[in-house]
């Protein structure tokens, strides 16, 4: 079912979405929650894996401190409210990718709760609530494969089992794609300047379930929601809640009722299936885990952690704006990832012009890498490049053109900035007798231009600007071009 696009847009006044995420986050431990198993990712399947983990008949989980400090910082970077003493339990269910029956989590007493992120709108700041911060561990993964002598056939690989997780669970307070959107991006680089999780989510470090209900607008009481679960980016969350909303409009609209179920979103088609029906909570039979202790997190060993919470990504845009006279947007784009703001404040601190080294990363080097598909950390020009060539555009010594020319030979070379243009030794042209011969060169070689610009045509100038660089190879300085060039056309 797929609803017209005048169909939607018409209904969608009628109705409000509401939207709650839950996020799963891998913790970046070098080992799991309950056992010493390496949580290295891309291990020949079932390598990586324990009588603790396999859930074998008396082995016993000992609780990882490192996930648990990761965990607690989690929670006070979103805001939230760490409880001291936090309980395990046991979530009975069957998958066979599941060993014990059961996985190891939180319930009616979780690590943290009552926490926030604060989302930009037209309007001002929205709040979207955390409802809850849990620990948990991770379940291990069924491969469904291809074609076998019987038919279809299902591989086991308990890697991943025990591999120690949050879930970030929000209150229901988004109303649209866009806004579930801006919330994931948020929580993503929160995340990340943590340190807690690389939030790889092609690795599976990171993933998303939606729930989505609409209800008719000025009503109090929620919809029935269903469960988005398994989408693999960003995007494909974005589509898929716009889809789900447009689903369950029609299907009220049909005189229908909305089924409480979980459903995955198909990329290709666009499009969500019904996959099952919801569990509730209590069909989860959870009880405390009688083999591990309630966890305690004091408050000194919260002050602890806290003492090493980075400076946060919102703040820091603020400061930045202050302390470098960059623009909101530029501040939003250099923060993105906290390895970015690092080098461009070391490169920003060290040039004459901060604003100009803003200006390079967004428009000469984050194209090219966006171009070649690298990261930041892939590029080979560093910041202390950047803010050299930003140094030479601001002193006079290249112009604008010869710094592209530069950084095209970096990016093909693989060099870093100052490298190339030791080699190239591109100085700009700035004496006066030779830029004054070869703009003699260019005007006895136009007379027809000479006499539209003597004509008043005073436009035509751009030609001869441009066919002096040319013939300068780039390296004559525009401002002196131009300075001579109306002198000699006079």
């Amino acid at each position: 079912m797929a609803a017209s696009t005048q169909s939607s847009s018409a209904l969608r006044e009628k109705y409000e979405p509401v939207i709650g995420l839950e996020v799963h986050v891998q913790l970046l431990t070098q080992t799991k929650v309950f056992c010493g198993c390496s949580t290295q990712f891309g291990a020949p399947p079932n390598t990586n894996v324990c009588p603790v983990c396999l859930g074998l008949p008396g082995a016993l989980p000992v609780l990882n401190k490192r996930a648990v400090q990761f965990a607690v910082l989690a929670a006070q970077a979103l805001n939230c409210q760490v409880r001291e003493t936090s309980i395990f339990a046991r979530k009975n269910y069957f998958y066979p990718d599941l060993p014990k029956g059961y996985q190891i989590s939180q319930f009616d007493k979780p690590l943290a709760e009552h926490g926030y992120i604060e989302i930009a709108q037209a309007s001002g700041l929205k709040k979207i609530g955390i409802t809850r911060l849990h620990m948990e561990e991770d379940a291990g993964k069924s491969i469904h494969d291809g074609l076998a002598d019987s038919g279809r056939y299902t591989s086991i690989d308990l890697n991943r089992s025990g591999t120690p997780l949050v879930e970030i669970v929000s209150e229901p307070d988004m109303r649209s794609a866009d806004e579930a959107f801006e919330y994931l991006t948020l929580l993503k680089e929160i995340i990340l300047y943590t340190g807690v999780s690389d939030c790889n989510m092609e690795e599976g470090s990171l993933r998303c379930d939606a729930n989505v209900s609409v209800r008719p607008r000025g009503q109090e009481k929620f919809g029935t929601k269903t469960e988005i679960k398994n989408v693999n980016s960003f995007r494909f969350i974005r589509e898929a809640i716009e889809y789900e909303i447009d689903r369950q409009i029609e299907v009220i609209e049909a005189g229908e009722k909305i089924q409480q179920e979980t459903r995955l979103y198909n990329a290709q088609e666009g499009r969500t299936y019904s996959m099952r029906s919801k569990e509730q909570a209590h069909d989860y039979r959870y009880f405390p885990e009688p083999d591990l202790l309630p966890l305690v997190a004091d408050a000194r060993l919260q002050e602890t952690i806290r003492k090493t919470l980075p400076e946060l990504p919102e703040t820091r845009r603020k400061r930045m704006v202050g302390d470098y006279g960059i623009t909101e947007y530029d501040a939003r784009v250099l923060t993105v990832s906290k390895t970015l703001a690092d080098q461009f404040e070391e490169a920003a601190k060290a040039a004459r012009n901060p604003k100009r080294v803003a200006n390079l990363v967004q428009s000469e080097l984050m194209g090219r890498l966006k171009a070649k598909g690298l990261e930041i950390e892939q590029s080979p020009i560093s910041m202390k490049g950047v803010a050299m060539s930003a140094d030479l555009v601001e002193s006079g010594a290249i112009s604008s053109k010869i710094l592209k020319d530069l950084y095209d030979k970096a990016f093909a070379s693989g060099e870093d900035f100052p490298a190339v243009y030791e080699r190239e030794k591109p100085e700009q042209i700035t004496d006066t007798v030779a830029l004054e011969k070869i703009i003699d060169e260019v005007i006895a070689a136009s007379p027809k231009q000479v006499e539209q610009y003597r004509a008043g045509k005073t436009t035509i100038i751009g030609f001869f600007v441009g066919q002096i660089m040319k013939a300068s190879k780039g390296r004559a300085q525009p401002e002196l071009v131009n300075e001579l060039l109306k002198k000699k056309l006079q």
